[in-house]
């Protein structure tokens, strides 16, 4: 059978009819993650306002020169390297949306250089194990609020969850999976991910699950809000409250590490699996990390003080 020949591609005026229909709003709407959608929509806000563009369509105007200037203009701000790279990122992001929709004709970000990365090693602090065993036993287990903050802190440390998915867990989230009790992570891009229970935070769990009377409703928020030792509603905890919580521990046990947080603890988790002979493609498949660079990052290993040479120094 002979083969047919190649059809006629688009004309222009088909080509712009595609782009009258503004893809960015599509681009928008499929990003799952509520912060990254508000991230990237002020990115590419920001370089609309740059270059003058009021709407959508006039994407089929930019070209690599508007990039480089918009470029040059945040270094100019002093922005940070980071934050520059996620902005073009945003962008380029936005024009391979475009290019898929027949709007525009090329990604003018490709080929604009991006700020290099200073450290191998990220920004967010690991504490020392010394300090996380004294966080895991810092509540006071008499009271109903103590029993949740030490399943909620269990969860965080033995896990390496990340705030929102602390948040986001049900007490159906609790499973079984041959033979081993695990946890359901809904994590970043609706992606899920099994976790095993770790012994510590099961037992945790259950103490804060038997006072708190609401195990078995399986639909329920796995750690809710807590009120003069009695439940709240039945809504989970919030990510503020989550930080307000480990901030009043943090500050109880003197934790005074810059940048200290909730995303600390996964950094710290992190570690201590790596330090403790877990294979890192393991421990990125644990963390739910896309890329492996990425757990590289939360690696903590490098900077342990003592393991310096300071300590090793004697003089007789």
């Amino acid at each position: 059978m002979p083969v047919p020949p190649p059809s006629r591609g688009l004309s222009m005026h088909d080509f712009h009819q595609l782009a009258d229909v503004p893809p960015a709003l599509t681009w928008f709407a499929n990003i799952d993650n509520p912060q990254t959608r508000r991230a990237y929509q002020n990115d590419v806000q920001g370089f609309m306002t740059f270059t003058g563009l009021e709407n959508p369509e006039h994407f089929r105007d930019v070209s690599r020169a508007h990039v480089l200037a918009w470029r040059r203009d945040l270094e100019r701000r002093a922005l940070s390297g980071a934050s520059i790279r996620r902005k073009l990122a945003a962008l380029s992001s936005l024009f391979e949306a475009l290019c898929e929709a027949n709007a525009v004709q090329g990604n003018p970000v490709d080929g604009v250089k991006r700020p290099k990365i200073a450290s191998s090693e990220g920004k967010t602090p690991a504490i020392g194990d010394h300090q996380a065993h004294s966080l895991l036993h810092a509540a006071d287990l008499a009271t109903l609020r103590g029993l949740r903050d030490r399943a909620l802190l269990a969860t965080l440390l033995y896990h390496g969850l990340r705030r929102a998915e602390l948040c986001a867990l049900r007490v159906a989230d609790i499973q079984e999976r041959r033979g081993v009790r695990h946890l359901q992570v809904h994590g970043k891009g609706s992606k899920i991910r099994y976790v095993p229970l770790h012994p510590g935070a099961a037992d945790a769990i259950a103490a804060y699950l038997d006072l708190a009377g609401h195990g078995d409703d399986k639909a329920s928020a796995l750690f809710r809000p807590v009120s003069n030792n009695a439940q709240s509603g039945t809504a989970s905890i919030t990510p503020d409250g989550v930080y307000k919580l480990l901030a009043g521990y943090a500050k109880a046990l003197q934790i005074n590490v810059a940048g200290f947080g909730p995303h600390a603890l996964r950094a710290t988790a992190a570690t201590n699996a790596l330090d403790h002979g877990a294979d890192i493609a393991k421990v990125q498949e644990w963390l739910g990390h896309a890329n492996i660079a990425t757990t590289r990052v939360y690696d903590r290993r490098q900077s342990r003080p003592e393991d310096s040479p300071t300590f090793k120094v004697v003089y007789r």
